[in-house]
């Protein structure tokens, strides 16, 4: 596998090995003097100090949810009522966080989540996060709601940035996702495709639980708005005024009604075999929830499946969706691979999404919080700090790969997992 150390911080690409315990310490402890793992433990730390730094409209932006926020809360709260049952006794003098997903290597089962207009929070935004991606040899997924375009973001990673990354012996090979909303332009949606496509892009993950944005209160109270300096790049393909919110006539979040007017609320399930003609990139649906929606999909040809409440920004009361990890995991019975996000912030919470059933996991927001406080070096040094967090507890649970996690090491909440209506099931 290629081993992950930071050097001066950093995440960087050596060589093929199995990574230890003492190397992945060394690693933590050996950031540069103002390096984010200098002034913080762990990934919940940074929030607070990031909101500082932000503009109310931004912070509020990506950190609330819907409604009342109660399917935001629960994302974290679900995670922590499931227990680890440790195997003792089992040689760990070298555990190995990597994995395979849709023929792609991993250096861990983490993928950088798509997440929206990053340049609200650093100047370099999507650039910045996909190289930090790069370097530390995890997939990025590209929003379409971008403040850089897929061209942009793939000259980003081309090489390796003059202020770090991998040095020139290493490998370096950068995997990059799209992210798509389907507009109602389906030509526009085709281009955006055939372009990821022809720039080497590794995969799609088509957003399915969007068809409008949920009532987030904290952008309307905001009267939240893309700053003129900004634009959606992608969307830019159907006019230039489309990547802006300038002209939107709302009281409320400018943002919000331009998503309406642009996306595609008519969107059924005909649209899958549409997109597996237009590119031959593996498709992965996001948003999925049920087990019949999850057995659906991969009828349809979906080659794999986010479950995912869109981090409690959508339905409220929607379920956290590592309790829907089992059930969905039964329904599709292996023949795709299945992702989870929502919450996760801690190398146990990855093991116990692993041990439900999921192949790997999206991590959002601590990342954003990384990328305001350090910019591509913080976002090194946040997902560095996640797989030494993995690693370790991959130890102390008494695995020496990703592939040994199973249920075996989990312990469900009393009274068992949700009651999904029959229907559903």
């Amino acid at each position: 596998m290629l081993l992950i150390a930071a050097a001066a911080g950093r995440c960087v690409l050596r060589s093929r090995s199995l990574h230890t315990a003492a190397t992945a310490a060394a690693a933590v402890i050996g950031g540069a003097e103002e390096g984010l793992q200098r002034r913080y433990s762990n990934l919940d730390q940074l929030e607070a100090d990031a909101k500082h730094l932000l503009t109310p409209q931004a912070y509020g932006y990506y950190a609330s949810g819907s409604d009342d926020q109660w399917t935001l809360r629960e994302n974290k709260a679900a995670l922590q009522r499931y227990r680890l049952l440790p195997r003792m006794l089992v040689d760990v003098s070298q555990v190995d966080t990597s994995t395979t997903l849709l023929g792609q290597w991993l250096a861990s089962p983490i993928l950088f989540a798509p997440m929206a207009q990053q340049r609200l929070c650093h100047p370099d935004g999507e650039l910045a996060m996909a190289r930090a991606a790069a370097a530390c040899g995890l997939p990025y997924v590209l929003s379409t709601m971008a403040t850089a375009s897929i061209q942009e973001v793939s000259d980003a990673v081309a090489a390796p940035s003059p202020a770090g990354g991998a040095p020139e012996d290493a490998a370096w090979d950068p995997n990059l996702w799209f992210q798509i909303y389907v507009l109602k332009r389906r030509d526009v949606t085709e281009m955006m495709v055939q372009e990821a496509t022809r720039l080497g892009y590794r995969a799609l993950v088509v957003t399915v639980d969007a068809p409008r944005l949920g009532n987030r209160e904290a952008d309307e109270r905001n009267r939240f708005s893309l700053p003129p300096h900004l634009s959606l790049k992608n969307l830019e393909l159907i006019t230039k005024a489309a990547g802006t919110t300038e002209g939107v006539d709302t009281d409320g979040s400018k943002f919000g009604r331009h998503f309406s007017d642009l996306f595609d609320q008519q969107l059924t399930w005909e649209f899958l075999p549409w997109l597996k003609q237009a590119s031959p990139l593996p498709v992965v649906l996001k948003g999925i929830l049920s087990p019949d929606d999850a057995r659906r999909a991969v009828q349809l040809g979906a080659d794999g499946i986010i479950l995912s409440n869109h981090g409690g920004r959508q339905l409220n009361f929607a379920p956290a969706a590592v309790d829907m990890l089992p059930s969905v995991a039964e329904a599709v019975g292996g023949r795709v691979p299945l992702l989870v996000d929502g919450g996760i912030t801690r190398g146990t919470d990855v093991i116990k999404c692993l041990a439900l059933g999921a192949s790997a996991v999206l991590v959002g927001r601590p990342l954003l919080w990384a990328l305001t406080l350090g910019g591509q070096r913080g976002v090194e040094e946040a997902a560095e700090l996640l797989r030494y967090e993995l690693e370790l507890s991959m130890a102390l649970l008494g695995v020496q790969s990703v592939g040994q996690i199973s249920s075996d090491f989990i312990i469900p909440p009393r009274g068992g997992h949700l009651h999904i209506p029959p229907a559903r099931r």
